[in-house]
């Protein structure tokens, strides 16, 4: 799980680079400042996955990306196309964990398997 939703915030972090390359023109500095600080976050939330409060700050992070929109239209397209990569990457990433565990539990019950 963690590994996919890592993947999505490191491309959602150069998305908004490149945001900023279409924005560098039309909006002001704060609006700038802001979208580099959202695409440094973003960056920066992918390495606190090994905690829960990772997935939290990145779930909060995919609404700044679609209300970035504000400054560029694109983005509320962008920002609702990865946050549905985002919701499933937990959804696939808990299905693989469950399976993974159960695997596990049947072949410690099964005393054949044991070395």
């Amino acid at each position: 799980m963690r590994v996919m939703a890592a993947a999505v915030l490191t491309m959602e972090s150069l998305l908004m680079g490149f945001a900023l390359l279409i924005a560098k023109d039309s909006a002001s500095n704060a609006q700038l400042w802001s979208g580099a600080g959202l695409a440094i976050a973003l960056l920066l939330s992918a390495g606190l996955l090994k905690r829960k409060g990772g997935y939290l700050l990145g779930s909060i992070l995919q609404i700044f990306m679609i209300s970035y929109g504000l400054v560029i239209w694109h983005m509320y397209y962008m920002g609702g196309l990865f946050a549905l990569l985002w919701i499933t990457a937990i959804a696939l990433g808990r299905r693989g964990e469950a399976i993974k565990a159960s695997l596990i539990e049947k072949q410690q019950g099964d005393p054949q398997k044991r070395p």
